[in-house]
């Protein structure tokens, strides 16, 4: 009874269906074939003689294989297959073609398919009015002396048996079809499953679209993370101090609403680029950078009520403006990364060191506080290096150093989170790295960006 079942299920009944299809998609290529095949043969009828109909479907299926580098052959088939054949779509291909290769096995499908569907079609035209009036023969004088040639069944024994030859009739159909049908959902995988190169570009694809998601997740976490660590601290320290000192109570309400403007600014441009992902059109608030908001993210950051001593030394005349500008922006994001930890988990003041050298030489940056920067870049601007002239390859240093928020004998930080994943993914976009953990009884998150090039 199972195996009835199957023969008669759902499945079946689409794959004869499937079947169907591809014997009404042969049509055109019978019909094309047949008149050759007439014209060849002397101008006969070739649908009059059932030899020269088979000629004609033979001379056919090399017109299929032909058409069949065409590529919607292979994404209509696997659709076709999809939702006829009950074949897993992870196991098919999708798009079109991209190889000969691959085209050669769509053709082969595509033959297979429409040759099986013609014949199936046929038999399913032919054999179920044959199988009737088999069927009906013992139950119809009028039909019994018409003379159907049936060969030995011409005898008295022909109305008790007829009956017996139109149901094998039957079941025969319905078994070939059934037959026809497993061999195209087994061949499936095969002919229309994914080649090394449809793989490597899904790979390629898949990877491309992680990178944008992991892109947008960075930016609203560095982002906006920081901004609502801040205005957190902010709010919490000018709440605390409400009723004793409402000058520190304005700056704290001018520095929260400064932070909120431009977190909104940098929010429509992350969301712009998920609606029409074009980062560059002319409404986008631009990316903050080292050049363009140092200062200012300190200043903010300071306002939260956390002591801030930055060692600044951009190594040239112009500044953190003579970085390259991809080097300036994860820059800018991963020091907010750092400050946006130090508000979250650090206990007391914080040090940011952040300094052009060139390989090898550890003791460039970091002399002076925040207010001797501008002398000290000048003094190296006069020479104008900014990176020529340094021995070795020149590169970013930033080091930020605060209290851990855990006793020395307390359970350590580790560095799993999302937001220091997301700086060490920055830092490699560019060929740098990221540390942190203790250093020395304190927490330090140190990153190396190289200023050689663009992007790798």
């Amino acid at each position: 009874m199972g195996r009835l079942g199957r023969l008669l299920g759902v499945r079946a009944r689409l794959r004869w269906v499937h079947l169907i299809l591809g014997g009404a998609l042969l049509m055109p290529y019978f019909l094309l074939a047949q008149v050759v095949v007439g014209v060849a043969a002397g101008g006969v009828n070739a649908l009059a003689s059932l030899p020269l109909s088979f000629a004609a479907y033979a001379a056919a299926l090399p017109l299929v294989a032909v058409t069949a580098v065409s590529p919607l052959v292979r994404p209509m088939s696997v659709a076709a297959v999809r939702a006829m054949c009950g074949v897993p779509g992870e196991r098919l291909a999708d798009g079109p073609a991209r190889s000969w290769a691959a085209r050669g096995r769509t053709a082969a499908w595509w033959t297979l398919h429409l040759g099986l569907g013609a014949l199936v079609s046929g038999a399913s035209l032919a054999v179920p009015p044959m199988a009737a009036v088999l069927i009906a023969l013992p139950f119809v004088r009028g039909l019994r002396g018409k003379g159907l040639g049936l060969g030995w069944f011409g005898t008295q024994a022909e109305p008790y048996l007829a009956p017996l030859l139109g149901a094998g009739l039957l079941a025969g159909l319905v078994l070939c079809a059934a037959g026809a049908g497993a061999l195209l959902a087994r061949l499936a995988p095969v002919l229309l499953g994914p080649t090394a190169a449809d793989r490597l570009a899904a790979a390629e694809e898949r990877a491309a679209d992680l990178a944008v998601r992991n892109r947008l997740a960075r930016e609203l976490h560095d982002s906006v993370g920081h901004a609502l660590s801040a205005v957190t601290l902010q709010a919490s320290a000018a709440r605390r101090v409400l009723d004793s000192d409402l000058g520190f109570v304005r700056e704290a309400l001018a520095a929260i609403e400064d932070t909120t403007r431009r977190t909104v600014g940098e929010l429509d441009a992350v969301l712009g680029l998920l609606r029409d992902g074009d980062p560059d059109r002319p409404d986008a608030a631009p990316a903050p950078t080292l050049a363009a908001d140092l200062e200012g993210l300190l200043a903010r950051t300071r306002a939260a009520g956390t002591p801030i001593t930055a060692h600044l030394d951009p190594g040239a005349a112009g500044g953190w403006a003579q970085l390259p500008v991809i080097v300036s922006r994860e820059a800018y994001r991963i020091v907010q990364e750092g400050l946006s930890n130090a508000l979250r988990h650090g206990e007391g003041p914080v040090e940011v060191r952040i300094a052009v050298r060139g390989a090898g030489d550890p003791g460039r940056g970091g002399r002076g506080e925040q207010g001797d920067e501008a002398s000290e870049g000048g003094e190296r601007g006069e020479g104008g290096q900014g990176g020529e002239g340094m021995n070795g390859p020149v590169e970013l240093e930033i080091t930020m150093t605060n209290p851990p928020a855990a006793p020395e004998g307390g359970e350590p930080r580790t560095t799993g989170g999302r937001g220091l994943r997301g700086a060490a993914e920055r830092a490699a976009l560019l060929g740098g790295r990221v540390e942190a953990g203790r250093h020395e009884g304190r927490w330090r998150l140190r990153a190396v960006l190289p200023l050689g090039g663009g992007p790798r």
